[in-house]
């Protein structure tokens, strides 16, 4: 049986869900967010299978992410704090980072735990680096962005990604093994 064009078809398991690699560097913005929120960077979960997700669950996502893009207006961190490269929670305006921590602490509130809520890093098309949220779900790990509202599965965006939280330990990172990239090979 076919499915109609707007139907949505999920991801195969291995596409859908990033395989991580080794434990990396931190950035130093997260290191020195952790070092103003250590109670935030300090909690540590044991393995588990990333959670089904509820049409209830669903909608907080799709609308904090669309809420928190609306309310916060994006400016530098140097037109925010006379510096570079400060993560802190907005209150008015933001960079990416600032955003992310925004969607990751009021998806929190709503129930979601920090296992399955992962600041990400990832290079934009242009070369640029940006921050965004993962979501771990059992259908697989989707991306808040606040350059768009629509909530992604991480393979339906145009990024290369980096790094991301390690799921089992708030202030660990690791890497991300692109799965998208195809590595072509001749013996001749």
């Amino acid at each position: 049986m076919l499915a109609p064009a707007t139907a949505a078809i999920p991801a195969p398991r291995s596409l859908a869900h990033m395989t991580t690699g080794q434990i990396t560097s931190q950035p130093i913005g997260h290191y020195e967010f952790c070092q103003a929120n250590p109670d935030e960077c300090n909690q540590r979960f044991a393995s588990a299978p990333a959670p089904k997700v509820t049409e209830f669950g669903w909608s907080a996502i799709r609308d904090i992410n669309t809420s928190v893009n609306h309310r916060i207006e994006a400016k530098t961190d140097f037109e925010v704090y006379g510096r570079e490269e400060v993560w802190a929670y907005p209150i008015t305006a933001g960079d990416c980072e600032d955003y992310v921590l925004e969607k990751r602490r009021e998806l929190a509130e709503k129930g979601f735990s920090l296992a399955d809520l992962l600041i990400t890093v990832v290079r934009k098309p242009d070369g640029e680096g940006h921050a965004v949220l993962t979501v771990r779900t059992s259908d697989g790990d989707y991306i808040l962005d606040n350059l768009t509202d629509d909530v992604k599965l991480w393979t339906d965006t145009s990024y290369t990604f980096l790094k991301r939280q390690a799921s089992f330990n708030t202030g660990r990172w690791v890497t991300i093994e692109d799965g998208r990239e195809i590595v072509v090979g001749a013996l001749r």
